[in-house]
């Protein structure tokens, strides 16, 4: 009686196995299917018909000094930023803060991401991954940044960001039949953003909208140019600058986490620094300490 139970369990079970590899095989028969078809579905999508772009870069600046929005010119005032009168005050104002020691509109000091404009600088280092659908902008300090080039329309419910919200267009195909010129426009920001270090601010609307035409220089094919034109209601007019990269052909690649390290203290809207002994300091001459109030004062 045992051995007829056990037998018919046996036959029962690989009825199943069977019953189940014949369906995961029809079920592998619709994926194929399914993926020809979605194939067959974006028949634009040639990878041949895009440059290559690959290969870590960093910014070409004739001008030393550090992060900028315009790398052929000298940070701070020497940016000539077209600011309204009222922007140009908190500039201003932000730069005097800085030269008595503190950190001014340069929000990133506290490990803020920068966002657009700023993080397309280079001159931490960058790199372009292209794809049919989405361009990749790797960067060695930040999230990467992605330019989507699959036909989408601008969403509508589409949470704002530091980073914005990127699509491009390729065009000007070349002799080879690839394209040579990606076209973008980025909007829905949220903020504060600054333009670079010294605190070049952005409007407080966040209504930034940022055109970019990006193309390999024809000379020399291991430069990539980065035509930006920021339009702002904090600028009296679009302001446009051509940013450069150069291909690294012996990188370095820095794993660079701005919490690890950081000894810059942001509580509420002001700046301090910890000692290396761990303890909170000013970094303005008499500045005065943080609100305590929520502390319980202890006598030693």
């Amino acid at each position: 009686m045992f051995r007829r139970s056990a037998s018919a369990a046996i036959a029962l079970a690989v009825s199943c196995i069977a019953a189940a590899g014949a369906a995961a095989q029809d079920n592998s028969k619709k994926d194929v299917t399914r993926t020809a078809t979605s194939k067959t579905d974006a028949p634009n999508y040639d990878p041949s018909k895009y440059p290559d772009w690959s290969g870590p870069m960093r910014w070409i600046s004739p001008v030393r000094g550090g992060n900028r929005y315009d790398p052929t010119k000298p940070a701070g005032l020497g940016q000539q930023a077209p600011l309204t009168p009222e922007y140009q005050a908190k500039f201003e104002a932000g730069l005097r803060d800085q030269a008595a020691g503190g950190q001014g509109a340069n929000q990133t000091y506290s490990c803020l991401p920068g966002g657009m404009p700023r993080d397309m600088a280079g001159n931490q280092g960058l790199e372009f991954v292209v794809t049919p659908k989405v361009t990749h902008v790797l960067f060695i300090q930040a999230m990467p940044r992605r330019i989507y080039t699959d036909g989408r329309t601008w969403p509508e419910n589409e949470d704002p960001s530091l980073f914005g919200y990127s699509i491009g267009k390729w065009s000007e195909p070349d002799q080879d039949g690839r394209y040579s010129l990606l076209e973008v426009e980025t909007r829905n920001f949220n903020g504060p953003r600054s333009f670079d270090n010294a605190g070049i601010p952005l409007h407080a609307d966040n209504e930034t909208v940022i055109k970019e035409r990006i193309y390999r220089d024809r000379q020399d094919h291991e430069v990539l140019h980065d035509e930006m034109t920021t339009i702002d209601h904090a600028l009296t007019h679009p302001w446009t600058v051509d940013k450069t990269y150069r291909l690294q052909k012996n990188p370095q690649w820095v794993q660079n986490i701005c919490t690890v390290g950081n000894m810059h203290v942001q509580i509420g809207k002001d700046a301090y620094f910890l000692s290396a002994d761990g303890l909170l300091m000013p970094v303005k001459k008499d500045q005065a300490p943080p609100d305590l109030r929520y502390f319980k004062s202890s006598s030693k």
